[in-house]
């Protein structure tokens, strides 16, 4: 009786299953199939990242080789299309090096480009903080100490990726500007700033030995 019970367990199960089959098949196969057209769609799109990826890399470095060769006019043409057509990260790396490439014929419009990069939210802090920094070095020589105080001053904080040559330019335009204690100040935070670059500090003791002692109280 018990074996006889089983078997009728069994038939009832195996009929449950085929109307559940029968009803939810239609369902279940396009699940599944909807999850391989996933997979497959990612690793489709996975590949063809990568190889825009590569194909951009590749055309980085040749523009870059243009730029060493001193064929400024093409290396300009060559990071302007990367800027327009690549993925994110080198298009932002063409920027930066389109700005760079004006700057030998026109500091100010580069300038205006490095502040274009540095306004733009869609640029992560390190590479807002370098067009900032590159916009300050074509302007240290035109600009005042006020205006370059507030392009840098963020760019100049404690852990801020270029802080060092922020502090530096800070240092050279204060003391321009005849402002012997903003040039003291960044001094010292170059030189209290374990990990200032050893030239850099070089750079700074000896503009530190150009200023007046300080005046005693």
């Amino acid at each position: 009786m018990s074996e006889l019970f089983d078997e009728v367990d069994e038939d009832v199960r195996r009929d449950q299953l085929k109307k559940l089959w029968d009803q939810y098949s239609i369902y279940i196969v396009a699940g599944a199939l909807l999850i391989i057209a996933s997979v497959g769609g990612w690793r489709g799109y996975e590949y063809l990242e990568a190889k825009k990826a590569a194909e951009a890399g590749a055309a980085f470095d040749k523009a870059v080789e243009l730029s060493e060769q001193n064929k400024h006019t093409e290396a300009e043409a060559a990071f302007a299309d990367l800027a327009a057509k690549a993925p994110s990260g080198y298009r932002v790396l063409a920027r930066l090096r389109v700005a760079a490439e004006v700057a030998s014929r026109d500091p100010q419009a580069a300038a205006k480009m490095f502040d274009d990069i540095a306004a733009d939210r869609s640029v992560g802090t390190p590479e807002q903080d370098l067009a900032r920094v590159r916009a300050a070095q074509l302007l240290l020589e035109t600009s005042t100490y006020p205006n370059l105080l507030q392009r840098l001053e963020a760019a100049a904080a404690p852990g801020a990726t270029f802080r060092h040559t922020a502090r530096e330019l800070l240092a050279l335009s204060a003391w321009r500007a005849n402002d012997m204690t903003a040039a003291r100040q960044w001094l010292d935070q170059i030189a209290n700033d374990g990990e200032t670059p050893p030239s850099l500090r070089s750079r700074a003791e000896a503009l530190q030995a150009l200023l007046p002692p300080v005046a005693k109280s």
